[in-house]
């Protein structure tokens, strides 16, 4: 597939209310959107590193900078054939995974669209439908958390990650606990800790979690190694798992007994795909999370929770969670709550809609060759 031509927006999207983690509190999540254009196909990809850099070293302001400035040059004009060969031609550019993501994303959807075939059913997904759990940010209050763990329990979600930062800890899981003692639950660190707080984490293993996601730093493998050694509740790693080669360092140490697969942390699905086949063959079971992206880049993580080393409830969530208005439209299919299901179209299934995309678009730039 020859590429003709790419659009690039970096965008604003407003959510109700906000979402507080251990690196930052959003009232709108941050992303960039690439079209590339083949013919008269084209395909559509969103990567969302916030506004801020905190989850990783990039943010939408690098991203869409190193988007337009080096990476549409490189694959402008350019006929490729495999998700392995575009990231070939990525190789040179170090690091910036979620720049590199949205391009990787819109090249599978629109590899999709001109092979005819769903994108979940292309990249060997068990069926169209997939489990997604509800996420519930630091809040103000321990009073406002059982509110929303309430509405989350009646509406039937089977699982719920809860962030865990300094001043949002063991008093309100220990509270929360005691008014739900059986919801599944896991919490979500976002790298706020250290080796020195390990008299807190065995605490943790009174409190009955699924798992503990990425409670050391962003970039580290050998010290939660050494955590995972000393507590019981499973260690679920994130930030850390940045390639297919992270992913396989990772399983050695014994640093981790789950894997969090993020398209846009690791640089597209290309390597998402590497990193759900390293995991499944050393019986490392994963599940896929989201960075708030709109119903374009939940459609992709969907696709992925198809999958099967796919083990447990991914951060799929519908529209309205986050959203008075969504950027992609058709949102996702959501019958049952904590079910979704991918379109049958080909491709992902669903588009930005352009009044949506004009609002909340906050730089652009078009390239075509000549």
């Amino acid at each position: 597939m020859k590429i003709d031509a790419i659009e690039i927006y970096r965008l604003a999207v407003p959510i109700i209310g906000y979402y507080k983690t251990a690196f930052a509190r959003a009232e709108c999540f941050n992303s960039i959107l690439v079209k590339l254009i083949s013919g008269k196909n084209y395909g559509w990809g969103e990567a969302a590193p916030w506004g801020f850099p905190g989850f990783c070293g990039e943010c939408d302001i690098t991203a869409y900078q190193v988007a337009k400035t080096f990476i549409a040059p490189l694959l402008l004009g350019q006929d490729i054939e495999t998700g392995k060969a575009l990231q070939q031609k990525l190789a040179g550019i170090k690091e910036n995974n979620f720049a590199k993501a949205a391009f990787d994303l819109a090249w599978w959807d629109l590899y999709a669209k001109e092979q005819k075939t769903p994108l979940w059913k292309l990249i060997g997904g068990d069926n169209d439908e997939a489990e997604g759990g509800a996420a519930i940010g630091a809040l103000d209050s321990i009073d406002l958390l059982m509110e929303e763990v309430q509405k989350v329990v009646d509406a039937g979600y089977p699982r719920i990650k809860l962030k865990y930062c300094p001043g949002w800890e063991l008093e309100m899981l220990r509270a929360l606990r005691k008014n739900f003692p059986n919801v599944i639950i896991h919490i979500d660190c976002n790298s706020a800790y250290t080796l020195a707080d390990l008299d807190m984490f065995k605490k943790l293993d009174a409190c009955n979690l699924a798992m503990i996601e990425q409670p050391l730093m962003h970039d580290d493998l050998l010290d939660h190694a050494v955590l995972q050694s000393k507590i019981g509740t499973p260690i679920c790693l994130d930030e850390s798992i940045t390639s297919a080669d992270k992913a396989r360092k990772a399983i050695q140490l014994k640093a981790c007994k789950w894997i969090n697969i993020k398209h846009g942390r690791v640089g597209g699905i290309t390597n998402a795909l590497l990193i759900h086949d390293i995991c499944k063959i050393s019986n490392i079971p994963c599940w896929i999370g989201s960075m708030g992206e709109s119903a374009i880049g939940y459609a992709f993580s969907l696709a992925l929770a198809t999958l099967p080393n796919i083990k447990y409830p991914s951060d799929i969530l519908p529209s309205s969670r986050y959203y008075k208005k969504d950027l992609g439209y058709p949102v996702l299919q959501n019958p049952v709550p904590g079910k979704f299901i991918a379109f049958p179209v080909p491709g992902i299934g669903v588009e930005p809609d352009p009044e949506m995309l004009e609002c909340v678009t906050v730089e652009k730039t078009f390239v075509r060759r000549d």
